[in-house]
């Protein structure tokens, strides 16, 4: 798979980068045709402050006020960078978080870290966003604990909204013009009889 890979450059910001591998891959709610490597960019210092500069861009223009940024899919580098970059006046702190899964799969927050949620400004941060759901899930989780979401942002994304909260973020389908997602049931690969490349989610490949 990875001989097949290709880089591609963000036009915001070319020191921000993805690869992507073409195949038949299978996520947690659809198939999609590529697998979009996000690796550097979320773990590699100088890559994760460039994708942080940019995403936080919108919330410093619009004088957004931003007291928590919500990790998920193991973006905390760029978290921690997007709360240095959001943070009111450069010093007012910024609480940088994770939820966690209960055994029945649901999102929740631990008692000592529920008063950086309750009547909190809350920006969500992921990967990537193909369908919504996973956001749409965030969203009802940090409602529930008092969050106010204030924006959702991605290094990814396919859609440009999600329980209506419009989703920001660094490379978007005019990056990848080729990009498709399918339903499990309608997937056109299934349907030619191709066979799945691997099993992928925003943490990375289990090949098949």
């Amino acid at each position: 798979m990875e001989t097949r890979a290709i880089k591609i450059r963000s036009d915001k910001n070319p020191e921000i980068s993805i690869s992507i591998i073409p195949g038949h891959f299978v996520t947690a709610h659809s198939h999609v045709n590529f697998y979009i490597d996000m690796t550097a960019t979320k773990h590699r210092h100088d890559m994760a402050a460039q994708a942080a500069k940019y995403l936080s861009k919108r919330y410093r223009e619009g004088n957004v006020a931003v007291d928590t940024v919500i990790c998920m899919d193991g973006c905390e580098v760029i978290g921690a960078f997007l709360a240095a970059g959001v943070a009111r006046d450069g010093h007012t702190p910024v609480h940088v978080i994770t939820p966690e899964y209960n055994p029945n799969g649901q999102l929740l927050f631990r008692d000592n870290v529920q008063r950086m949620v309750w009547g909190k400004n809350v920006v969500l941060l992921v990967a990537s966003a193909t369908t919504g759901k996973t956001i749409r899930r965030a969203l009802e989780c940090i409602r529930y604990y008092g969050g106010t979401v204030v924006g959702t942002s991605a290094i990814f994304s396919a859609i440009g909204e999600a329980g209506g909260v419009p989703v920001d973020s660094v490379f978007t389908r005019d990056d990848l013009p080729d990009y498709r997602t399918y339903s499990h049931q309608d997937c056109p690969l299934c349907k030619e009889g191709r066979k799945i490349d691997a099993i992928v989610n925003s943490y990375g490949y289990s090949k098949m």
